[in-house]
């Protein structure tokens, strides 16, 4: 086969001239490889190098003008000395080429208005890890996409980017393909869904669904311009080393969740990710809560009131513990990383991007495994196996935080642990304990069985802080942007005439949350995705809701708690992040 070139503007014209075609039992033909990998993230890449080096014909589908221009993360990237993959394993030099910072120090801080209680989490963050990175996507994706396309075309495949594969190709009710917007289908015999949080393929293949908001969480992200320099001096580490902050308490106005801080090489990746299902029932406003840690007195020590923002975004992150697909696979398709439900969010424990290149390998590793064995069409099978005896499943979905669950999270149970909390006797046991609570946050059993409620991540902390914390004040101020600011600054490439959501129940009753909870809309802001509109009719007045998709970050929160139909724009469209 001819090799694939990384060109957005060629891609169509060069794809009729590649591979052979395939009789699938139908008038048309279709050009084949051995295996497709829709996108180009992590497990992606993962996927792609482990099939390569196996010698599998390979094509890798990317929708953005290339890898990392539509993908967003917190920021910490692990390699756990008990993972069957490690991405510098799969990629040599990957740590000098494409991370930022490693992070030597953790810390959770404990907030109450103006007190801070601090603890050093550095043993859990330590905890079965080889090491760990704060990565920025558009740097890391992109040289990852490079290797990938190196390696693919060594096998006769490549990376094709600008183009978005909308769905899956059936033939007699059996996947055999991938559709797109702006090529003619393929078939393979393996397809690698990897195409993040809001997936096409796992949802046409009945593998990911958006109908419960508690199966999600929102993050918001903002990063901030500080030379190497500086983040040496004010976070009081040398060249070479990183710290993680981690922050809950009261300042996030009863949401569930709490905040983040990684230092980059050259910059900070400061953001906050909250219960999605809390976020709306709070009607809370996702800028103003990323505002609202952003202003705290905790972080005057490192802003010293200098803030300059490079970049605002979003994304959903899926909550593992409930939606990780113990069989993701269907027919020839098998889903990793987000698309599969895989990431591990307990407690302080954040891990999701080290999975998915796990399971890009390990989807790969099967696949291999199936082929030799005369049997190929079981890949996905092996791959689940294989998920759970490498003990990818068992961190993903513990057992122990199903047990606290079916008690904690009873809504008697979550109320009655609640009011313990911040009762006087609680209060008395916090302050007896004090310090030694430490000891109970690093440890990674607990962390792994933390039920989501209100009182580990709203109550305890605010309780804590209050107890046994100290006071911080700031001298200086700073003033983040504006949400229209932040929006100007997002580079886009509009899809005039092609919406990529449509509003079906425009009430106020059925998508109203979303002006809250899309993180570039807001009340009484008429420049973002949702609107409230106030129409009088017949003499009298109906709430609707009206939709401008020109500002969208595609973060997919409005498929959750809206009535829309949502896809991502086309290949190449819609925003562009810088930094991701």
């Amino acid at each position: 086969m001819a090799d694939a070139e990384r060109d957005p503007e060629g891609a169509a014209a060069e794809a009729a001239d590649w591979g052979e075609t395939t009789d699938v039992g139908s008038e048309e033909e279709y050009e084949h490889y051995e295996a497709i990998v829709v996108g180009c993230g992590p497990g992606g890449a993962a996927a792609a190098a482990a099939l390569s080096r196996n010698g599998v014909e390979t094509l890798v589908i990317e929708r953005g003008v290339e890898a990392g221009s539509k993908n967003v993360s917190g920021g910490l990237l692990y390699a756990e000395e008990s993972a069957p993959y490690t991405i510098d394993g799969l990629f040599p030099g990957f740590r000098e080429e494409a991370a930022e910072r490693p992070i030597t120090e953790y810390y959770i801080h404990n907030v109450a208005g103006e007190k801070v209680a601090t603890f050093d989490i550095t043993d859990l963050h330590e905890h079965d890890t080889e090491w760990s990175d704060a990565v920025l996507r558009r740097k890391m994706d992109s040289w990852l996409e490079a290797q990938v396309h190196e390696m693919t075309r060594e096998t006769g495949g490549g990376v094709l980017s600008g183009v978005r594969a909308n769905g899956l190709l059936r033939e007699d009710g059996e996947i055999v393909g991938v559709t797109f917007d702006e090529l003619d289908p393929v078939t393979a015999d393996l397809i690698v869904a990897a195409d993040g949080v809001n997936s096409e393929l796992a949802r046409d293949a009945g593998l990911m669904d958006w109908e419960n908001p508690e199966d999600w969480f929102q993050g918001v992200k903002a990063v901030v311009e500080m030379d190497s320099g500086t983040i040496d001096d004010r976070f009081g580490i040398d060249e070479g080393e990183g710290v993680a902050h981690l922050v809950s308490g009261d300042l996030f106005e009863g949401v569930r969740g709490g905040g983040f801080l990684y230092t980059n090489q050259a910059s900070l990746s400061i953001g906050t990710v909250f219960h999605l299902d809390s976020l709306a029932e709070e009607r809370a406003e996702p800028h103003e809560l990323l505002d609202a840690l952003l202003t705290h007195p905790l972080l005057d020590q490192w802003f010293r009131g200098e803030y300059d923002e490079r970049e605002y975004s979003a994304k959903l992150v899926p909550d593992s513990k409930k939606v990780a697909h113990p069989e993701p696979h269907e027919d020839r398709l098998v889903v990793v990383g987000d698309a599969a439900g895989q990431m591990q969010a307990q407690g302080p424990i954040i891990k999701g991007m080290n999975h998915a290149v796990s399971a890009g390998a390990l989807a790969a590793e099967a696949f291999v495994e199936a082929r030799t064995r005369g049997e190929p069409h079981r890949a996905g099978e092996y791959y689940a196996e294989k998920l759970r005896s490498e003990g990818v499943m068992a961190k993903l979905r513990p057992r122990g935080y199903r047990a606290s669950a079916a008690v904690g999270e009873r809504g008697p149970a979550e109320r009655a642990a609640d009011r313990v909390v911040a009762s006087r006797v609680g209060r008395k046991a916090v302050s007896t304990i004090g310090g030694r609570l430490q000891r109970l946050y690093s440890s990674p059993t607990l962390s792994s069985i933390v039920p989501d409620t209100r009182t580990p991540y709203v109550t305890m902390p605010t309780v804590i802080a209050e107890e046994i914390g100290e006071r911080v004040t700031a001298d200086r101020e700073i003033e983040p942007p504006s949400l229209e600011e932040r929006i100007g600054d997002l580079t886009y490439d509009t899809d005039i005439g092609n919406p990529h959501i449509e509003l079906l129940d425009n009430s106020w009753q059925a998508s109203g949350t979303a002006v809250t909870a899309c993180p570039v809309s807001a009340m009484e802001f008429g420049g973002g995705c949702y609107r409230e509109e106030v129409v009088q009719t017949n003499g009298s007045e109906e709430r609707l809701v009206s939709l401008d998709t020109q500002p969208c970050v595609e973060c997919g929160t409005c498929a959750v708690i809206a009535d829309t139909h949502w896809e991502h724009p086309r290949g190449g469209k819609g925003v562009e992040f810088k930094q991701g």
